[in-house]
């Protein structure tokens, strides 16, 4: 796929799929293909500062916690955070480790008339092995997208 037209198009094909309550899911690169090429999307990490830390974060990645560490405890300022920073028109990709915080975050925008919020699948670091290691079977780092310690 090589226009954010036909990505958007498969992430809304997705939503109708799944029923999901926001615009649609993506997959790492298709998102990577959005920001792109479509000047007005934004890619909003909502991991903790300590996982940004740890493991890594993408370039000019907004990031509003959707918890916080240590205990993952709930940011309950996260929807007005949201509101403060991001405008309502633009093109937004939630990201968070493995696509599950994304994923309700994504639904909080669209319940606050974010009418274009999607969810990242497969997260920053992606699912687990058996070995229980991240990064090694898809996601984000996976992928070979950009990232930085």
């Amino acid at each position: 796929m090589n226009n954010q037209h036909e990505i958007l198009q498969l992430a809304q094909t997705r939503n109708a799929q799944n029923n999901l309550p926001y615009s649609g899911a993506l997959s790492p690169r298709e998102a990577f293909e959005v920001l792109q090429v479509y000047p007005q999307a934004l890619l909003l990490d909502v991991r903790t500062q300590a996982e940004l830390a740890l493991v890594g974060r993408v370039p000019l990645a907004l990031n509003i916690e959707w918890a916080f560490y240590p205990g993952m405890v709930p940011n309950p300022d996260f929807a007005k955070q949201l509101l403060d920073k991001v405008d309502k028109n633009q093109v937004l990709i939630f990201m968070c480790r493995t696509g599950g915080r994304s994923h309700n975050a994504a639904a909080v925008a669209a319940t606050l008339g974010y009418t274009q919020a999607y969810n990242m699948l497969e997260g920053f670091e992606g699912e687990p092995n058996s070995l229980n290691q991240r990064t090694m079977i898809n996601g984000w780092k996976h992928a070979g997208l950009p990232w930085t310690n």
